[in-house]
């Protein structure tokens, strides 16, 4: 074959080889197209499938997250019910607690054997255990409810310190503590009532967990604020007792109970983290086991002068009685109050006149010769009728100011402020008949 020949078909086996390379090159590409084509369908499907399976989770989830949406709402307005319920309910829930105290210690009046007196002071503790696990509930119910409002006014620390001693001397001297108060001649801002409830509670607590040593409170001031510290020499707070010391019904350790000191009913730093936060005054403290505690209150100060702190006199004053032949106009609706505390008053030699509404009391007036030398009335009668409308009625009707009580179950403040414009007593039930006695003294003096 000519050498030319021979080159020519060797260029064509080139050209042929390409070729042939080209078409497989091109096949092996179909063949991948397709291949992958097919993977994207089943990937397709695989993403349908779990859409849907996503979709259907989630509208489970939406249906649950509505039911429980629905039962939560339920729960809160139950809660709220309750807590509402409670909180304008303290007045039906002390008025038999009242009437309670009021009969045993008209009793305790007519005891002469030494068994019949115990026999009372076991019934006046139990009572007296009853109305402050009563009142700690309903102080929860009502700031859980968002019924109390405080009054913010300026307080004069000298004199809030004076009452607190005068309160709490006769149990640190009984335990053999000292309580001090560093004299303070500082006004802060705050609500009266329930910054005085703040301390009373921490200085309560202060003294039962103290078995030796004593009570100290004092006063810093901090630019704004004025601190108030109330340190103790008792057992001391644990580190892991930190935040569980401000939960209702906890009564410190096993340690405290066994050694007798955790009593009590475990609300009294509940209350007071729930009235400080009700207030925006923030409640720290700072404790060493077996060293004792501090607890921080930190108050506003407040812009008005102080005012004259109360006289040893002055706290001393309603100690002295004296009724016998006392005329006492009561004005009571609830039945077993008023008989109580007929049977109360007329024990102390009171000659009493008894009356449920503003015009039964202006009728037992209509005997000249019977003027009332102070009248004792509930605030809430029958009918719609005030006790304060009722004594400025009969003030009205004798023309004179005659001195008066206000007794009431209803804790507001709005009660509180109608007594002071009127110049009215205000005590709350349930009473505590000591108290009564050396107040009524104190009116007629």
């Amino acid at each position: 074959m000519p050498l030319r020949d021979i080159d020519d078909l060797e260029k064509l086996k080139k050209i042929n080889a390409a070729l042939v390379s080209r078409v497989e090159r091109s096949m092996d590409q179909q063949v991948n197209a397709f291949s992958l084509f097919q993977t994207a369908i089943s990937l397709e499907n695989q993403v349908r499938t779990r859409t849907e399976e996503l979709h259907t989770t989630l509208r489970r989830l939406e249906r649950s997250n509505i039911e429980l949406s629905a039962a939560k709402e339920n729960a809160e307005l139950a809660n709220l019910s309750k807590t509402r319920f409670l909180a304008a309910a303290s007045h039906d829930v002390l008025q038999p607690l009242n009437a309670a105290h009021l009969s045993v210690s008209a009793l305790a009046e007519v005891q002469t054997s030494e068994e019949g007196k115990k026999l009372v002071r076991q019934v006046e503790r139990s009572l007296e255990t009853m109305e402050d696990l009563l009142r700690t509930l309903l102080d929860i119910s009502k700031l859980d409810a968002g019924v109390v409002q405080p009054e913010i006014v300026d307080v004069s620390l000298e004199t809030l310190f004076s009452s607190l001693r005068s309160d709490f001397l006769p149990e640190a001297q009984m335990k053999g503590l000292s309580l001090k108060f560093r004299p303070v001649n500082v006004v802060v801002r705050s609500d009266r009532t329930l910054l005085r409830r703040i301390l009373q509670n921490i200085l309560s607590n202060a003294l039962r967990y103290t078995r030796s040593g004593g009570v100290l409170v004092g006063t810093r001031h901090r630019g704004d604020t004025i601190r108030i510290d109330v340190a103790d020499t008792g057992c001391g707070i644990p580190d892991d007792q930190r935040e569980a010391v401000f939960e209702e019904f906890h009564r410190g350790t096993s340690t405290l109970v066994d050694a007798g000191l955790a009593g009590g009913l475990g609300l009294g730093l509940a209350i007071v983290r729930r009235m400080a936060a009700a207030l925006g005054h923030p409640v720290t403290f700072s404790s060493k086991v077996a060293r004792g505690t501090i607890f921080h209150i930190d108050v506003p100060v407040g812009m008005a002068a102080a005012e004259p702190a109360a006289t040893a006199t002055d706290l001393d004053r309603p100690r002295g009685y004296g009724l016998f032949g006392t005329r006492v106009l009561l004005v009571e609706n609830d039945v077993d109050v008023l008989s109580a505390m007929t049977s109360l008053l007329e024990r102390w030699q009171c000659l009493v006149r008894a009356a449920t509404s503003t015009d039964d009391a202006l009728d037992l007036l209509g005997d000249t010769a019977w003027v009332p030398d102070i009248i004792i009335a509930d605030q809430h009668l029958d009918d719609g009728d005030l006790g304060t409308t009722t004594i400025a009625e009969v003030r009205d009707y004798l023309g004179r100011p005659v001195p008066a009580l206000i007794v009431t179950a209803d804790g507001s403040e709005l009660v509180a402020k109608a007594a002071r414009a009127a110049g009215i007593e205000l005590m709350r039930k349930p009473l505590k008949p000591a108290q009564l006695r050396a107040l009524l003294a104190h009116l007629l003096a």
